[in-house]
């Protein structure tokens, strides 16, 4: 017994349904997050801008015990908030600090900035078996070989001193400085309103 054949015509314009744009992942957004996080330079110059005068930052008369801790932790935030940029710049001059009293650490990224230098005037791709690089991929092939010399040079451990130097100061500024005088609950509403 012979089966009949069956046609079934499947053609025609299909369309995905429209998606509502609040909900789900939107990936095209999601791709472009790098044009919304301010670069290195950019975010140095937007941190410049609302730094607060250092006087009033390093005023001893604003150092105080507080009473309790709920107190204390409110203290903290609001100092973290209000002294950001400062912060930031402590943090920086840390690592200037350690850059400079490590030679070698300096030597190393002298090195490294000089290659990258002198790659990015030649302008010259480069084969690497059997694969051409550009001047930035040179430069991070630099970065990655100088990784291990930066190791030997003490790096990890500068890094990890400028962290808990960082966090020790930062939070016994935040702790102790006396944010009420300099600024009210008003005044801080106020701030926060016109950022």
């Amino acid at each position: 017994m012979e089966t009949p054949e069956v046609h079934i015509d499947v053609s025609g314009d299909m369309e995905p349904p429209k998606q509502d744009p609040k909900s789900g992942f939107n990936f095209p957004s999601f791709t472009n997050i790098s044009t919304r996080i301010p670069g290195f330079w950019e975010l140095l110059r937007i941190s410049r801008q609302n730094i607060r005068p250092w006087s009033e930052f390093l005023q001893t008369s604003n150092f105080k015990t507080v009473a309790n801790v709920s107190r204390l932790t409110n203290r903290i935030i609001r100092n973290l908030a209000y002294f950001q940029s400062n912060y930031l710049f402590v943090f920086l001059g840390l690592i200037v600090y350690c850059l400079l009293t490590s030679p070698l650490i300096l030597i190393v990224l002298g090195a490294v900035f000089y290659a990258c230098y002198k790659i990015k005037q030649n302008a010259t791709p480069m084969a690497f078996f059997s694969r051409q690089l550009n001047t930035s991929q040179q430069c991070a092939a630099v970065g990655i070989a100088a990784v291990p010399l930066l190791y030997l040079a003490g790096a990890g451990a500068v890094m990890f001193w400028v962290l808990g130097a960082s966090f020790f100061v930062i939070s016994l500024h935040a702790a102790f400085y006396n944010i009420d005088a300099i600024v009210t609950e008003d005044m801080e509403s106020f701030l926060s309103e016109t950022v």
